[in-house]
């Protein structure tokens, strides 16, 4: 399964500026699969949300594709400043 094409179908519309956006797969081991979403500060407290509902409900369907794989898919957010 292409989890990055996946993600980036979920997350695109609510970042600001999808052309910074960076989906990268850090690790593919054995059953579990380690994806990193890498996004504007801005647009990366917009991913995880209120109290991580956003980051939480992403996590919740790629883990529900992984299922159908029998993998086990961990998400990370991280941030970056934007030279402006």
């Amino acid at each position: 399964m292409d989890y990055i094409s996946l993600i980036r179908f979920i997350v695109e519309p609510f970042v600001e500026n999808p052309e910074s956006l960076l989906i990268r797969e850090l690790s593919n081991e054995g059953k579990d699969v380690t994806i990193l979403i890498c996004s504007e500060n801005s647009d990366t407290a917009k991913l995880i949300g209120k109290k991580g509902c956003v980051a939480n409900a992403i996590r919740e369907i790629v883990s529900i594709a992984g299922k159908l794989e029998n993998k086990r898919v961990h998400i990370k957010f991280e941030s970056f400043e934007e030279d402006k």
